[in-house]
């Protein structure tokens, strides 16, 4: 396997049945479940890339646990630790470097990178700049409540009249005004402000973003008070379709490689060996 070589970029480097879905699987990994994103019927070839072309790999610089500096200012987290394997398993050398935010999705056009990979939601206008690979995650919205409270499920039925935190001005927001119009929101600055109400007695359930949700619900702050509430819900609308790695448009040779790739990952165990490393609490 050639070598792995990370670099620091000078000046900017680090630091309801309808709309609830899974994953196209979800392999229950103990109490967590791991999503799996690609398809177990397809065969993918491996492509074969240029003899000694070095991969460069940009990621974003403070945004944990996908893609943040560590205490000697060296780029970790999910992002970087799945471009490492994708790198393995192509047996190609890279190099990864981490940008800020303002700055990361030009440097493919500025040829300081080949791959950008972080967590940038595919708009519309991204996928007219880059090419998409097939997702690696995706963070489904999730309901919250107290473990002592007795609500039977998360669906328009179960939650009507009841108090709903959420915060205001928010995808999840409006999530909730289209599917759940009988519940009472309760609007706040941040979902964590949102799911501190329902700890506190304020909010029956609180509705947001997974990742923020599980690592409250496993943290001081929620004193083990709540649990997750009903399933995910993953509604592309509202929530995106799930994060790829981007390209250039003309680099196809390069994306069939990141897929196989990821296929590969996804079969062997490692890709779920890498999100329990960073998502120990479970999203799904």
């Amino acid at each position: 396997m050639q070598p792995w070589r990370v670099a620091r970029s000078i000046g900017l480097a680090v630091a309801l049945a309808v709309v609830c879905a899974a994953p196209a699987a979800a392999a229950d990994t103990g109490t967590v479940a791991i999503p799996r994103f690609s398809d177990p019927k397809a065969r993918l070839e491996k492509p074969d890339l240029p003899a000694g072309r070095v991969i460069k790999w940009a990621t974003g610089d403070d945004y944990p646990p996908f893609h943040y500096a560590d205490a000697d200012g060296q780029p970790v987290g999910f992002a970087v630790d799945l471009a490492r394997a994708i790198c393995a398993e192509l047996d190609v050398t890279c190099t990864l470097q981490a940008w800020r935010w303002d700055a990361l999705m030009d440097t493919i056009d500025r040829r300081q990178a080949d791959v950008i990979l972080a967590m940038a939601r595919p708009t519309p206008e991204l996928r007219k700049r880059f090419a998409v690979t097939e997702r690696l995650h995706q963070t489904p919205a999730r309901f919250v409540a107290r473990k002592d409270k007795a609500l039977t499920g998360a669906t328009p039925e179960a939650l009507e009249g009841r108090a709903v935190a959420v915060a205001a001005g928010s995808a999840h927001e409006a999530f909730l005004k289209a599917f759940f119009p009988k519940a009472t929101l309760k609007f706040f600055p941040s979902a964590a402000a949102a799911a501190a109400a329902v700890k506190d007695g304020e909010a029956d359930a609180a509705f947001g973003d997974g990742v923020t949700l599980a690592f409250w619900l496993n943290g001081e702050d929620s004193a083990d008070c709540c649990a997750f509430l009903g399933g995910p819900f993953v509604e592309t609308r509202y929530f995106g379709e799930g994060v790829g790695a981007l390209l250039r448009p003309d680099d196809d040779r390069l994306r069939a490689a990141i897929d196989y790739a990821l296929q590969r990952l996804d079969e062997n165990g490692t890709y779920a060996e890498i999100y329990l490393r960073h998502f120990p609490v479970g999203l799904w």
